[in-house]
């Protein structure tokens, strides 16, 4: 009787432990991939921009376009980030995945230049922190798929525009680029609450509009 259980509890720890160090390989592979990223940018590999070009280049136009508005700008804006990666890849430290630097670095380009051009276009994108974050409730976010699944995409990235910058660039974040809340709190410079404020309310305020286009 005792031997079958000590086999069962070998067999149960054995896959434990096969599952340990395939968690434990698999941040270390994420671990080693960032830090060889940041490695090349500190020397400037050109493959190794080269490559990240090819890897980011729709996803980090995509965003770029909806948060500038304009597919124009939005271009020029793509190629100062990779310029801004060029010169300042230095300052990345492959603590967290490049996408989120790298978004981070578009963002603040794009913020700069409409600052000069348009002094208040952006403001709200800018943590207000006059004010506590609003927290939604858990649930909210499921609206994005009732819409997704009843809107077809042009409708959806129509009604994008429309709504204040800060909401858009996070809905386009979380549900486009699929960042995680943290991960959007990074890019964006702003609290974890805040973040999930905006998302809540660019969600509401992208539904009213679908409605409204219906109507």
């Amino acid at each position: 009787m005792c031997q079958p259980l000590f086999l069962h509890l070998s067999q149960a720890l054995a896959r434990i432990s096969g599952s340990m160090n395939a968690a434990y390989y698999f941040v270390m592979g994420m671990e080693s991939e960032a830090s060889a990223i940041a490695r090349g940018l500190r020397r400037r590999d050109p493959d190794l921009l080269d490559r990240l070009i090819e890897q980011y280049q729709h996803r980090l136009l995509r965003y770029l376009v909806f948060l500038a508005g304009n597919r124009e700008l939005a271009e020029d804006l793509f190629q100062e980030t990779w310029i801004r990666v060029l010169e300042r890849g230095h300052q990345y430290d492959g603590k967290h995945e490049f996408s989120t630097w790298l978004y981070a670095v578009a963002r603040n380009l794009t913020i700069d230049y409409l600052r000069k051009k348009t002094p208040v276009s952006l403001d709200g994108l800018m943590e207000d922190e006059d004010h506590a974050p609003f927290e939604p409730a858990d649930a909210q976010p499921l609206a994005w798929e009732v819409v997704a699944q009843h809107e077809q995409a042009d409708r959806i990235s129509a009604a994008l525009v429309g709504i204040p910058a800060e909401y858009r660039e996070t809905v386009v974040l979380r549900f486009q680029e699929g960042l995680a809340l943290e991960e959007i709190a990074t890019v964006t410079g702003a609290r974890l609450g805040t973040a999930k404020s905006r998302l809540y309310r660019g969600l509401n305020m992208l539904m009213s509009r679908l409605k409204g286009a219906q109507a």
